[in-house]
């Protein structure tokens, strides 16, 4: 199979994707969670169904609460409700509301974040994408030394680099726009998210890379580095296709089978598994043969 014959239309799908992510985070930006804005996260969970989320929310706007974001937890009864920072005081004042109005419930976490705290986490994770987008770099042009000829050892560090962005632009477009359609937040989950999927998209990545410089300190004829590229990617597709697909599995299964709390981080790692197993045969390679020394 001729991969590298459509690498042109490869390359445009991509760059359909990665304009159609940062497009939604220019245009919506991201619903930041209290990990990383500060305010206050509350699970609790009804005896009776009588209790919904339009009636939760009637209770916080009497309160000043204005759009209050509250969402279904694994049961009908059981509620996640995210609001501004709020004293001890109010968290009782509340609570006591929830009881009188709605009946009894009981109460399955409670976590107030202030603004200055968010702030830190949100450079902190900031940091470490960079860091960690910045070692693997590293890690990969120094793994590649011993082959520099016909493409330069850190050529596959930046072409890794490159991946790595595309693969995680795409799940973070998703969460923009998920942010927009149906409130979900950028949380400390979202950063996890991300380095997951920057980490199963490497291996991929280099796996391919490591068939590549086999073939060719076996080659006689370096620079053929077409070919060998094309066969490289052929002999490793099976591979990387089972080994995301048996992940797509578990992830699929996990969406709809798991926690609802789950549903929306297993999500961003589906996208990203599917975009970084695509990325690691139809991006990464073809990459390679455009930095061919002449």
């Amino acid at each position: 199979m001729n991969i590298l014959k459509y690498k042109n239309y490869y390359f445009a799908f991509s760059g359909l994707l990665i304009a159609a992510s940062i497009i939604s985070m220019a245009v919506f930006g991201f619903r930041s969670g209290i990990d990383f804005s500060g305010g206050t996260l509350w699970q609790i969970k009804f005896q009776s169904k009588s209790a919904s989320i339009g009636a939760l929310q009637e209770i916080l706007r009497k309160e000043n609460f204005e759009n209050p974001l509250i969402r279904n937890g694994s049961t009908d009864n059981e509620f996640f409700i995210s609001l501004k920072e709020i004293t001890e005081e109010k968290h009782q004042q509340l609570g006591r509301q929830f009881g009188e109005q709605l009946g009894e419930f009981e109460e399955l976490s409670f976590a107030s974040i202030g603004p200055a705290v968010g702030k830190e986490l949100r450079n902190k994770a900031v940091t470490a994408f960079l860091m960690v987008l910045s070692g693997i770099s590293l890690y990969v042009a120094f793994a590649f030394r011993k082959v520099s000829y016909p493409v330069s050892s850190w050529l596959y560090g930046w072409v890794t680099l490159v991946t790595l962005f595309h693969d995680v632009l795409i799940p973070a477009g998703t969460l923009s726009f998920l942010g927009w359609w149906l409130g979900v937040e950028a949380d400390i989950n979202f950063l996890v998210a991300l380095l997951v999927i920057m980490g199963f998209s490497v291996h991929d990545t280099i796996v391919v890379f490591d068939r590549i410089r086999e073939n060719l300190m076996n080659s006689k004829n370096k620079e053929k580095l077409e070919e060998i590229v094309n066969d490289s990617v052929n002999q490793t597709m099976a591979r990387s296709i089972n080994t995301s697909l048996t992940l797509v599995i578990v992830l699929v299964s996990i969406y709809l089978l798991g926690a609802e709390s789950l549903k929306h981080f297993t999500l961003l790692i589906l996208v990203g598994t599917i975009t970084g197993a695509y990325s690691s045969i139809f991006i990464a390679s073809p990459l390679l043969t455009l930095s061919k020394r002449k």
